[in-house]
């Protein structure tokens, strides 16, 4: 198995709290949270998987060319989300919906884009500061550096106020770590010292490339030879992702420097619905990381601290109405007029896109006049 001694741990796989001298202060993390946001780390949880499945569904029904699953990842998403502040700027790639969801984004607008309606975008500063989605492997961690560097430049970190100093979060998967705009990004990160934390979720496959072809050392060492500290973490543990990224964030935002974390989970689902996980994983490897469940340890967790089975059936209702709310305002969705490819190209009117749009236009009147 993927995990190692040094593999940080709050929850065993069923649920029972896991306590070692090297996770105290991580446990001090997790004692200071009320129950109500407990709550809510197992909420989000079971809601996004219920959309996710939705959403795969109508991709199969024909309603979008393509659905990229999150199924199995979502304690590392959901943790790590929750302990990013609200002026911290997250920087997804493609997997990251709860995160999305977290952070106020209309999880429709991701329907939208893997349905053709749209071109991905949204404002991040009206959505939390969650930045755009991004489906080149890997080019997020430099925009993600970039940004941070600005942060570093402009002072917005490191002055002891713990509301104003701002941090970065940005997530890959364990295939992005072989890409050189990675490597790039932890070198000018270093470099500068950022205010930020590359968030490796190793789901165990590029695709069909195992993690073990990709990297003959756990991920989380790939900082060392950048100066940047590492550290993994149980990806299937919510508890054991919200302390590390927790900490690692509150250390970026103080100034000092870049973290980088690995989070040891697994892909349950395809790379993408145009991918068959069956003709590279077994089903022994499928069936051991289902056994680790996040949610059901999670579930255990909460029934040992004595949530109720009321409370459990209210968070499924959630959830089911989720997946019909998503079922029918995706069959609602009607198709984008057809000059929005010009929109939100440039912040202000140009002549080179103005006279483009009104070709256009004049090229649809002309074909409905000869229809």
């Amino acid at each position: 198995m993927p995990y190692t001694e040094a593999t940080i741990r709050l929850l065993s796989p069923e649920g029972k709290p896991v306590e070692t001298a090297d996770n105290e202060r991580f446990r001090q993390v997790i004692d200071t949270l009320s129950e109500e946001r407990l709550q809510d780390f197992h909420r989000h949880m079971v809601a996004i998987r219920a959309f996710d499945v939705e959403a795969a569904n109508l991709q199969r029904q024909g309603q979008m060319a393509l659905w990229v699953p999150s199924m199995g990842q979502e304690a590392a998403q959901v943790g790590s989300a929750f302990a990013a502040r609200p002026q911290d700027h997250i920087f997804p790639s493609y997997r990251e919906h709860v995160v999305a969801r977290i952070r106020g984004v209309d999880i429709m607008r991701i329907i939208e884009m893997m349905r053709g309606l749209s071109h991905g975008g949204w404002d991040p500063a009206d959505h939390g500061n969650f930045h755009l989605y991004t489906l080149v492997i890997g080019s997020q961690a430099l925009h993600a550096t970039g940004y941070a560097m600005g942060i570093g430049l402009d002072g917005a970190c490191g002055t002891g106020d713990p509301e104003r100093d701002v941090a970065v979060l940005v997530y890959f998967g364990d295939g992005a770590t072989s890409q050189g705009d990675v490597s790039e990004a932890l070198v000018f990160a270093a470099s500068y010292q950022t205010p930020q934390v590359f968030f490796v979720q190793n789901n165990q496959w590029a695709i069909s490339v195992p993690v073990s072809t990709q990297s003959r050392v756990p991920l989380y060492r790939r900082g060392d030879g950048f100066g940047i500290p590492g550290t993994q973490v149980d990806g299937n543990d919510v508890l054991a992702a919200y302390a590390v990224s927790l900490l690692a964030l509150d250390e970026a935002r103080n100034g000092d420097g870049p973290r980088l974390i690995e989070a040891v989970t697994y892909r349950v689902g395809a790379h993408t619905t145009s991918d068959d996980p069956t003709k590279y994983r077994t089903a022994d490897e499928h069936n051991t990381w289902l056994a680790r469940d996040p949610i059901q340890r999670y579930e255990a967790f909460l029934r040992d601290r004595g949530a109720s089975d009321a409370y459990f059936e209210e968070v499924r209702s959630e959830a089911a109405d989720l997946a019909a709310d998503t079922r029918r305002r995706t069959l609602a969705l009607g198709t984008p007029k057809l000059d929005a490819i010009f929109d939100h190209v440039y912040s202000e009117p140009h002549s080179g896109l103005e006279a483009q749009r009104a070709w256009l236009k004049q090229y649809e009147a002309q074909m409905e006049a000869g229809a």
